[in-house]
């Protein structure tokens, strides 16, 4: 498999390649040339597997070349069995739905489905090259803890992490500062998660610090990260069709960043049965706003109790822009410099039609999300955290979807209680944070601040 950037600056490079890459160097993001397209009889094959199994059939086309299958499996293997459900990614029925559960991992979130794989796939392409990774990320919460767990202690990697100071939940932070070893760097930025993302991308363009200083992503720029969330898609599928392969799905995915969403997409082109993806926000609606309108325009970030979907500006959204736009790269290019140089873009109105047959959208209130909190646990006696709720609220009108549980309810106690008045008990790998030693630098929302923290930190010694 080979692949390109959304820009068509890059010439075609292998998976190991595109993984270390990260973010492309022409500023784009990267995916394969082509989608393995799936028959009937290997959707039915695949539709009992367990989750395990199933990495290894969906991910094998994608890293042929530079993977063998033991190899995978073996990755797999080390990867998921720190997850406290024996079905790692459990589907279960809460009234008239399915809830796809993904926050059974080390942080419980379900960005440790991609972030376990992608810590352990890291170690393997550093021993084979004898090399030295420096992973740079932004997070709006979950992502940042998730990746520290994934390659915390290892010798071939460090990683730095900004998150927006006191904009995530209390257990998100201690998840992050918490994490003492010594190849574990926390910084707090003075601003939101796109200040954090943009500082991200900039050190990232900035090609002689990347080169050498070794940079390496673990925000969902990676394809990696993608790679590994399209796998819960057919899971989930398979649980709940049983199999039959004329059976469509409807899958609701609380959004901000637009990773989880567009891995159902991909899974969509590989020829999963999906009816449409429906994607949830909270008041931060500029996707909401897109698939309404056809216009992507940034406003302010508004602090929530959904905290991980505050964001505008949504990494992701190029991946899905570049197959709206036939896969041509310089149509991509010229909406991707007028979202630069005036804050907004649009689609034609015959594009338009093209997103809303496969998305529908709508944006959650913080009522809303509280509402469907203490709904749910009246009815169903299920506890959902704010994320999930806003999914859960989205797909009203389609009974017998599967809403993605993107985290715990415990990591986010204060809106849980304020919806139902007591706090979700926490699995055992939240309890006792908040009597741990902490860790964490506070600086500016600032490029030069972090590129000089970074050199200063590392000096030479680990370039």
């Amino acid at each position: 498999m080979r692949y390109i950037s959304t820009r068509g600056g890059v010439e075609p490079i292998g998976f190991s390649e595109a993984v270390m890459m990260g973010l492309a160097t022409d500023g784009g993001l990267l995916l394969p040339a082509d989608f393995p397209v799936l028959n009937a009889a290997t959707l039915k094959g695949w539709a009992g597997m367990g989750f395990s199994d199933l990495v290894v059939e969906v991910m094998l086309p994608y890293v042929e070349g530079d993977l063998s299958r033991e190899e995978l499996t073996d990755l797999v293997d080390r990867s998921y069995r720190g997850f406290s459900h024996s079905d790692i990614t459990p589907v279960v029925r809460v009234g008239d739905m399915h809830i796809l559960e993904l926050f059974h991992g080390p942080t419980a979130a379900f960005k440790d489905v991609a972030l376990q794989f992608l810590g352990n796939l890291f170690q393997l392409l550093l021993e084979r090259d004898d090399g030295h990774l420096n992973i740079l990320g932004a997070t709006s919460g979950d992502t940042g803890s998730a990746a520290i767990y994934g390659v915390r202690g290892q010798k071939r990697i460090d990683i730095f992490i900004l998150h927006p100071h006191d904009r995530v939940s209390t257990i998100q932070e201690r998840q992050m500062t918490t994490v003492l070893d010594e190849n574990v760097h926390n910084i707090a930025i003075e601003g939101t998660f796109d200040d954090g993302q943009r500082i991200v991308k900039a050190l990232f363009n900035d090609l002689n610090f990347k080169r050498e200083y070794s940079l390496g992503a673990v925000n969902s720029i990676n394809w990696a990260r993608i790679l590994a969330q399209v796998v819960y898609y057919f899971y989930a599928w398979g649980r709940v069709s049983e199999g039959d392969v004329s059976k469509k799905v409807r899958f609701s995915v609380p959004t901000g960043n637009f990773g989880d969403i567009f891995a159902g997409y991909v899974a969509m082109r590989m020829g999963l049965p999906v009816e449409q993806l429906i994607l949830a926000t909270n008041r931060n609606d500029i996707l909401t706003r897109f698939v309404t309108t056809g216009t992507y325009k940034a406003r302010p970030v508004h602090h929530t109790i959904s905290p991980s979907m505050d964001i505008q500006i949504s990494s992701n959204f190029e991946r899905y822009l570049y197959y709206l736009l036939d896969e041509d790269p310089g149509q991509v290019c010229g909406l991707m410099e007028q979202m630069a140089a005036t804050g907004e873009m649009t689609v034609s109105g015959e594009k338009l039609k093209e997103v809303q047959h496969i998305f529908s959208a709508v944006a959650v209130s913080e009522k809303q999300t509280l509402e469907q909190i203490r709904e749910t646990r009246a009815e169903n006696d299920y506890i959902l955290d704010p994320h999930t709720a806003v999914g859960v609220k989205a797909s009203k009108p389609y009974p017998g979807a599967v809403c993605l549980a993107t985290a715990h309810p415990a990591k986010f106690g204060d809106a849980v209680k304020k919806a139902i008045g007591i706090e979700a008990p926490p699995p055992v790998s939240l309890q006792g944070l908040m009597e741990k030693e902490t860790r964490c630098q506070l600086l500016p929302a600032d490029t030069q601040a972090v590129k000089r923290y970074m050199e200063t930190t590392l000096g030479s010694s680990k370039k």
